[in-house]
């Protein structure tokens, strides 16, 4: 990080000096924080390099990824908020991605946390930790466009997103989704939607994959079309989880300043996006069409990665409107109109 985010801070985290103490300066605090946060270390490996007292950062760290929070939060998290924003998403994944009406990819991830006194088994996961749940959604480019912090462990996917603010906005239409229109090339109206994987529930506005037993071959191309719109977001977890190697570790932290720490690293994760789009391309997964092979980002290659949040069972009954609409969709991807020339070689690779 430039010295010009910490200089943005500054005014933030800079504290008086007193007759007993002088304050600890602005760039130290910066730095143990970045250092937390990027190595996952604890307070007392950490003292040692910067000879500050695993107390102290105890009590500014949180107060530093706040202060980023506060600084950035409104810059680089921007929900958008009109059919024209939505639609500028949307055609972000046609032209990347290849699917059409795509407004944003959906996921969960646990990030471990240490048990909170008097929580019982709230915070205990399905693995055996205790956690607490990041839901994201996510644009074409790798970026967090909306994100929920801090749903306990025990909580799946679809409890999670039925019971968030972005679900609710989106019933309302107060968030200013795009009204159905036609796809490329076809004259029948589609709505907008969000794409996820099995754990939530198909909806109109909410697409997956169709079951893996017994796929027919259309089943199988509009799989395989809808996975790469949808692994935007697991390569986003995974590039930030990577890069801010606290998400990896079992953060010593209450909840509430897991949550504020967990937001700090999607702010920074977005910031370095916007400021250095090409920074570390290979850690993104990769298509090699000619080879028809999927070459797997340097992200995944790390010692562990988060864990996804898993399907309660009953919680994501497909609609009715949604099976119709997933049945359309997968008709016109394999139709002249939506397909591309190179998805059949993709789900039939061939043999050496």
């Amino acid at each position: 990080m430039k010295c010009y985010n910490v200089a943005r801070i500054t005014p933030r985290i800079t504290k008086q000096d007193t007759w007993w103490r002088k304050a600890l300066d602005p760039g130290l605090k910066f730095a143990c924080t970045m250092r937390h946060l990027a190595s996952g270390d604890s307070y007392s490996s950490i003292k040692w390099d910067f000879r500050v007292p695993s107390n102290t950062m105890s009590m500014f760290v949180p107060e530093v990824c706040q202060a980023i929070i506060d600084e950035y939060a409104a810059e680089v998290i921007a929900c958008p908020t009109t059919p024209a924003e939505w639609k500028e998403i949307a055609n972000e994944f046609l032209v990347r991605w290849n699917f059409p009406h795509v407004c944003g990819a959906l996921d969960g991830k646990h990030v471990a946390c240490k048990c909170p006194p008097n929580t019982g088994s709230t915070y205990y996961n399905y693995e055996g930790f205790f956690s607490i749940v990041l839901m994201a959604l996510v644009n074409a480019d790798y970026k967090f466009i909306w994100l929920d912090v801090g749903p306990d462990g025990a909580a799946s996917d679809a409890q999670i997103y039925n019971e968030c603010e972005l679900k609710e906005v989106l019933q309302n239409k107060t968030i200013g989704f795009p009204d159905p229109e036609p796809l490329p090339g076809d004259d029948r109206n589609m709505p907008y939607f969000f794409v996820a994987d099995n754990a939530f529930q198909l909806r109109t506005d909410m697409m997956k994959p169709f079951p893996f037993r017994n796929m027919t071959v259309e089943e199988r191309i509009f799989n395989y079309r809808l996975s790469r719109a949808r692994r935007v977001v697991e390569n986003a977890f995974g590039i930030m989880s990577q890069r801010f190697q606290i998400l990896l570790s079992t953060m010593q932290h209450s909840p509430d300043n897991v949550r504020i720490i967990v937001q700090a690293c999607v702010c920074l994760h977005n910031l370095m996006r916007i400021r250095y789009p090409n920074m570390n391309i290979n850690q993104v997964d990769r298509e090699d069409v000619e080879n028809e092979t999927i070459i797997p980002g340097e992200w995944r290659l790390g010692r562990n990665m988060l864990l996804d949040v898993v399907n309660v069972q009953g919680a994501n009954r497909a609609t009715v409107q949604g099976k119709r609409q997933r049945q359309y969709l997968k008709h016109y991807l394999n139709s002249a109109a939506g397909s591309v020339p190179w998805q059949m070689r993709m789900i039939n690779p061939r043999r050496e």
